[in-house]
């Protein structure tokens, strides 16, 4: 009798670990959203954009180096609120791409683009967490 009791036990339990997990959360997973994007050859000042939910990060690609490895590429934020800067999100030499990832409290920023010789592209995505499909 001991045994069927101790058995049954080890079936429920079983069935109760296995029920948990199917209906367990999905994990959270970032997704990106386009905020503003632009391009040129020389320095620039970007308007001022709002980012809402803090994550952020910024997209770019420089081309069109006079010679291999020249040309330097700099992109500096600020917050548009009080015009303080932020930080360097990229210094690049020569041609290349990457993303700079930004942390920061929701408000509205401005890009101050540094470029010399390259020609550079520039979008900013907002991040927001979801659930993952």
């Amino acid at each position: 009798m001991k045994i069927k009791i101790l058995l049954i036990a080890c079936a429920l339990m079983m069935g109760a670990c296995q029920s948990a997990s199917e209906t367990a959360p999905k994990p959270a997973e970032m997704g990106w959203s386009p905020v503003a994007s632009w391009s040129g050859r020389a320095n620039y000042q970007t308007d001022s954009f709002e980012i809402g939910t803090g994550q952020w990060r910024i997209k770019w690609q420089t081309s069109g180096a006079q010679s291999s490895g020249s040309g330097n590429f700099r992109v500096i934020v600020h917050s548009s609120v009080s015009g303080r800067f932020v930080g360097v999100a990229v210094d690049h030499q020569g041609p290349g791409s990457g993303i700079a990832y930004v942390s920061e409290d929701p408000r509205e920023f401005f890009l101050v683009v540094e470029s010399s010789g390259l020609d550079w592209n520039v979008a900013v995505e907002q991040g927001a967490l979801g659930e993952e499909q």
